[in-house]
């Protein structure tokens, strides 16, 4: 089947973010007068569960307690203004090869969608950043985790960008960094190439079809680097 579509993973896949959100977390806990920190450990650990307010009341299960006068939604908000704030500051950086392959995607006719678990402002916060643009200026469609019922491993996000795509799950290709987004992508019945982040390295991604270092033309499968190639040989209008 004909390659019309890339769906990306945002955190970790477009760029190495967590770290800033880890910080965002810190600092939002920080000023509330929790006596919390994620270190990097805990925050390897707590990425397993999908979604910041779903990590917050994981983190409240793994130390005994209940959310009593914690508003979890306001929490997670502050930490949210806190890492768009990070983001405006500048300083984030596509990984190798996605501004590439994402130029050259679009130049090749591939429609382009982000399916995330991340929330909206999030999404254009990253492109505001690394692009200098809106989000709906690099993609044609845009998956966030607040749209869906349930977020991955759950298919929910993936299912709702290729229904705004328009096109079915063997015309797209997902673009993941987590076995939670290698789960969620292949539940919507699409091919997954992995590149390991740095919170996800050593995770179990069996059902990916590719897991490569980076995505720099060198490593891409023959498939997308076939749908790449349309561009070069598209005839030409006079």
């Amino acid at each position: 089947m004909t390659l019309r579509a890339l769906v990306f993973d945002v955190d970790g896949t477009l760029a190495e973010t967590e770290e800033a959100h880890r910080q965002a977390f810190n600092e939002a806990f920080a000023a509330d007068w929790l006596n919390w920190h994620w270190d990097r450990d805990a925050y390897r650990r707590l990425l397993k569960t999908t979604g910041g307010k779903e990590r917050i009341r994981a983190w409240l299960d793994e130390i005994g307690e209940t959310a009593g006068g914690i508003d979890v939604a306001a929490l997670h908000a502050r930490k949210t203004a806190r890492y768009l704030a990070l983001l405006d500051g500048g300083g984030l950086a596509l990984r190798p090869g996605v501004g590439a392959l994402i130029a050259e995607a679009r130049g090749a006719g591939l429609r382009l969608a982000v399916a995330t678990t991340t929330s909206r402002p999030n999404v254009d916060a990253l492109c505001r950043c690394c692009w200098g643009r809106p989000a709906e200026e690099v993609f044609d469609v845009i998956a966030a985790g607040d749209e869906v019922a349930a977020k991955k491993p759950a298919p929910d996000v993936f299912s709702l960008a290729l229904s705004r795509l328009g096109v079915t799950a063997d015309e797209a290709l997902a673009l993941e960094d987590s076995r939670n987004g290698v789960l969620s992508a292949r539940a919507a019945g699409l091919e997954v190439i992995v590149t390991p982040s740095l919170y996800t390295e050593g995770e179990d991604f069996t059902g990916a079809c590719a897991v490569l270092p980076s995505l720099e033309r060198g490593n891409l499968p023959d498939r997308l680097r076939a749908a790449l190639d349309r561009a070069a040989v598209r005839p030409r209008r006079n």
